[in-house]
Formats: structure tokens, sequence, C-alpha cells
């Protein structure tokens, strides 16, 4: 047995939930994690040697094979597309004299493409060895393998720091902020530890109220009423609970919480803390999504600071009993891990399949204890609800919809950042901020939510008319509608756990159909299929991805039909039958079972 791997291992004194951790440890020890090292996990963790594997094989970022030296993840996402990745790609490929999705013949470099990496406002970027370059331009690529070449570091190609925190010595990122318009909320200025004292001041039940009445509704795009989870949770009878923050922000066009946990995580670990208290936790997990890997030692270095000034750790603020800690639980790339129950089971070690619900979490979440799952931003809001008051918060955007939200926007924009506005603001006003005056299309909510034309674009944000989690992606006159919706097609076939068959079949079956249409071979009751299956999706799958994985198409029928039909050959028939005897020829060949034509 391995003493390396023996000594990772008691570190989370054995813990099988803690297989993550320990699994990113050897990696990062060993470059990948070979048969031998799985043997011994499974040993030590007293855990099948088949359920270890079934956790690495689940995740992009886990590798069993030997890696190379430098390992190349490129976003490929529309956003990317949009701005040059294929060229990019070529230019990859070129340099390293190899193709994505392989490792050249000298080991040297590993070329892969990931579906998204948190960097809509800055494409095309890539992730090499946990470094992210934002920016690329052929001529970077070129610079960069050179100097890969010639021996230099990944650390040594990084030519310069953006704004704010992305300076500082533990994350020295070339990753910019562009926070481009501050709120009265999440943005605003903060006094740590203010909202903390008056916590302390008040029951747990007197914090839960003051949330229910400010009506601050989940951020992550269901909307659910965050007083209201809190107090379901709080009822629940047990010794042990938990507040798990949900920071794996994989929706294309979404890097908000980037933004935020560069620059205000302290205002996070408040809420936090304040929720701990509400509900009668002691223990939080802020789940953090693996592309931001680069943020973890300046989070790390922030949470030992919130203990010292007693923000964190034990008798909070004088309150006897009143104990609350945060640890950081990385992810390693799996989009569907952003649904709760998902995130939950990635937490405890295992593939980020969804739980069947009932129970819901706030019964049985992590460890079978009561959980309460918040996004980033909901947490955010916390401290500034109980510092100013709940009437404060509900003043401001609509009757449904409360407070500020905070908006990743990207595409076809001349400010692509992120803006901090009220609820209630248009999307023609959004445009408007945003530099978006040739839009065709807006995808609102990233790939799960609504791709709208002109028509609504005098919509408004909020619950009650056009929910979101915060991506909004503007596509102009010049985009076409079908590669969109196959790009995002592709998304949901690379991040589906698998689980449900419609998830599984369905969208490659819609994609398929996308695709003759796109290659000109569609006919009339190819529109219907799709809507009919696509229907199906919602009804068919458990989990929030699965449901809307077929958003994009559905979305982009009733608002663009015609870029649809004008692909519809009305003058040629083309056979829609199935023939059995074509479609077994390549496998009758292959296995030479009987003659073929």
């Amino acid at each position: 047995m391995d003493n390396k791997i023996k000594t990772i291992v008691d570190r989370y004194d054995r813990h099988s939930d803690r297989l993550m951790d320990i699994l990113h440890e050897v990696q990062d020890l060993k470059g990948h994690i070979s048969g031998e090292d799985i043997d011994d996990i499974s040993k030590f963790l007293g855990i099948a040697g088949g359920d270890v594997r079934m956790t690495i094989s689940f995740y992009h970022f886990f590798r069993t094979d030997k890696s190379a030296k430098y390992n190349i993840y490129l976003n490929n996402s529309i956003v990317s597309k949009m701005y040059g990745c294929d060229k990019i790609a070529g230019a990859f490929e070129k340099a390293t004299k190899t193709h994505f999705n392989s490792i050249s013949e000298d080991g040297m470099f590993g070329l892969y493409y990931t579906s998204d990496i948190g960097m809509g406002d800055q494409e095309p970027a890539a992730i090499i060895n946990n470094v992210v370059f934002p920016k690329i331009t052929t001529y970077r690529v070129r610079e960069i393998i050179a100097e890969f070449i010639n021996g230099k570091s990944v650390t040594d190609l990084i030519n310069s720091y953006g704004e704010g925190h992305n300076q500082d010595n533990l994350i020295h990122s070339m990753t910019t902020n562009n926070l481009l318009r501050r709120g009265r909320v999440i943005f605003s200025s903060h006094k740590e530890g203010l909202a903390l004292e008056k916590v302390v001041q008040m029951t747990p039940d007197e914090v839960i109220e003051e949330v229910k009445e400010s009506n601050l509704r989940g951020r992550g795009g269901a909307g659910f009423p965050t007083g209201l989870k809190w107090m379901y949770c709080r009822k629940v009878d047990s010794n042990e609970k938990y507040v798990m923050c949900n920071a794996d922000e994989g929706e294309p066009g979404t890097f908000k919480d980037r933004v935020i946990l560069t620059e205000v995580p302290q205002l996070l670990f408040e809420g936090m803390a304040i929720a701990g208290y509400a509900i009668g936790a002691s223990q939080g997990i802020l789940y953090l999504r693996y592309e931001y890997k680069y943020l973890v030692k300046y989070l790390e270095s922030e949470l030992h600071k919130a203990r010292k000034k007693g923000i964190l750790g034990k008798n909070i603020k004088g309150k006897k009993d009143f104990n609350f800690d945060i640890r950081i639980q990385l992810g390693a790339g799996a989009y569907v891990c952003g649904e709760e129950t998902a995130l939950i089971e990635s937490c405890e070690g295992k593939r980020g399949e969804p739980r069947n619900r009932p129970p819901f979490p706030i019964e049985r979440g992590f460890l079978n204890k009561p959980t309460i799952i918040n996004n980033v931003e909901s947490l955010c809001t916390i401290p500034k609800i109980i510092e100013k008051g709940a009437k404060w918060y509900s003043s401001m955007g609509t009757q449904q919809s409360a407070g500020t939200k905070v908006l990743s926007i990207s595409g076809d924009v001349l400010y692509p950042g992120v803006f901090e506005v009220e609820w209630g603001m248009t999307i023609k006003e959004v445009l408007e901020m945003a530099g978006g005056y040739d839009a065709k299309a807006v995808l609102v909510g990233g790939p799960s939510g609504k791709l709208i034309g002109k028509h609504q674009f005098s919509w408004n944000l909020g619950y009650e008319n056009m929910s979101t989690g915060g991506a909004i992606i503007v596509f102009n006159k010049t985009r076409d509608i079908l590669d969109i919706v196959e790009n995002f097609m592709e998304f949901f076939i690379d991040e589906s756990c698998g689980s449900c068959a419609p998830c599984r079949y369905l969208t490659v079956i819609l994609k398929n159909k996308l695709k003759k249409i796109k290659d000109g071979f569609g006919v009339d009751s190819d529109l219907q299929e799709l809507e009919h299956w696509a229907n199906q999706m919602k009804k068919a799958n458990r989990c929030g991805l699965g449901q809307s994985a077929a958003n994009p198409i559905l979305s982009s029928l009733e608002n663009f039909r015609e870029e649809y039909e004008k692909l519809i050959n009305k003058d040629k028939k083309f056979s829609t039958g199935f023939d059995l005897d074509k479609a077994i020829q390549a496998g009758a060949k292959a296995v030479s079972r009987f003659p073929v034509a």
C-alpha cells in the first residue's frame, strides 16, 4: 500500500463522505488516479473499489490515465464559439501537433474541450493546469505553447492581473471582474460583523421572520421563499443540521458568483453563519465549482480571518452555544451538481445524481440530516436584510420580486460583465445598459431559461414575468438561431447524469432531429415531433436539468419558428421511414453474422 495515499486518507479521518477531497489530493500529487491508487483508497476507506471508480468516472476533471505535462481545457460554450473558439482550437492543435481529446506523442500537451468555465465575459478562455487564460488570441496560443516548450511553468505566463482582489497574492489571476454596476445590496458598502451583532440579540425565530418579511426569494432561479425554507428546516427535530452554499454556477453565461466570491466573500460567510443560527446548524459547506479552484487559497485565507474576527467559530459574538464554521467542498466538473440533491450526493463523495423527492433536503439532506441549500447571492443578501431591515429590502424591486438581482451579461454587447439591478427592469433597458443595440434574440436564464425575440423585449425581469438565475446572453442579427440551439443541446447531452432514460436518449434524438433540419432534410412533421418530444422531457425527467434540457428547442420554436420553417424544403419529398436492413449493415459487417448487401 502507498503510504502517501494513507496519509491523505487519514487527514480526512477515513470518512468516505470526504472521497472528493481525497481524490483531488491524490490527483494533485500524482497527476492522475491510477488503479493501484483506487485500490488503496477503497481499502483505507472501507468501501468498494467499484464505488470509487464510479465517482471518478462521473466527473469531468478526474483522470485515471496519465496526464500530460500541460492540460489545456478550452471552453466551447456558445459565447466562446461566437468569439472565435474554433480558430483558437485550430491554433492549439497546430502548435501542439495534436488533436482535441488526446495527448501529444511526447506527453507534453493534452487538449480537451469543456462546456463552461465561468468566463463568459472574457471569451475565448481556457484553463491550463488550473490557471485561467482569458481572451485568448491565436498569437497568444503560439506564445503560450512556445514558452511551455522552452520549459516555462504556467504561472510564468501570467502576464497581467485583473482588477480588485484578482491582484491578491493568493489569487494572482488574469481574470477580470467586469463589475459594471454596483447596486444597493450585494456590492454596496458593508461593515463586517454588524449583522451578526444584531442577530445575537434576536431569537432564531425572529431572524427567520425578518427574512420572511423581506420577501427574499432564492436567487438560483427557482425563486422559493428563503424564509419559508429556513422555517421548515428549523421545525425538523434533529441534533445535527447543515447549511450549504451552492457555488456551482455551471450554467453557460453565468459568472456573477465568481465576482461575488472574489470581492465580497466575507458577506457570504456572514450570511451562512446567520443561516446556521436561524436553523440551529453548526456546520456550513461551500460547494465550489472546480473551475474556480484558483480561488480556494484566497477563500481559505478569508475563512481564517473570519474565525479570528469571531464571525465563525465558537460562541460567535459572545453568544453562548452559537457555534458555526465553514469548509470548502471542491466539485470536479459536473453541471448537474448545481441541482441541490445532486450537490448533496457530490458532497458525500458520490456521483452527482439527483435524488428522488420527497424527502426534501430540509428533512433529509447531507448525511441524511436536515439541510438548507441556498445560492451565493441569496446568502450574501441576508446580512444586508438583518442590518437594514426587511422593509428597506422589500421597498426595492416589484411586489413579487423584492430587492436586487445580479446579472451576468455576455454575447453581442459592448459591455459584457456583472450588473446589480433592481427587479422590474425591462429587457430593453438591460440591452441599453449593456450596449446590446443590435439584438435579435436574448437568452434569459441560460440554456435552461428562455430564448426571446424583439416582441418580448418589453417584458420585465422578475418572478412574475421573466425569472432568471442571472445569465443573460445577447445575440445579434448575424447569429443563426439553430446553431445556438444545437450548441445548447450538445451541452445538455454532455452534462446529463444519464439516470433518467428521457434525458439520456431524448436529448440525443432532439439534437439529431435538429441537425437533420439544418442539413436541409427536414419535413413539416419534424417540427411537430421536436415539440412533442421536448414537452415529454418536461414531464418525464426527475430533476431540473432533464426538465429544462429541451427549453432551447421549445422557446426557439415558439419565438423563432420562421428560422426552422425556412429550412424545410417544401418541394422535395424525403422518406421518413426506417430501413432496418440498411441500418444494420455496418454492424452485420463488423461481426460477420450474415451476408451483407
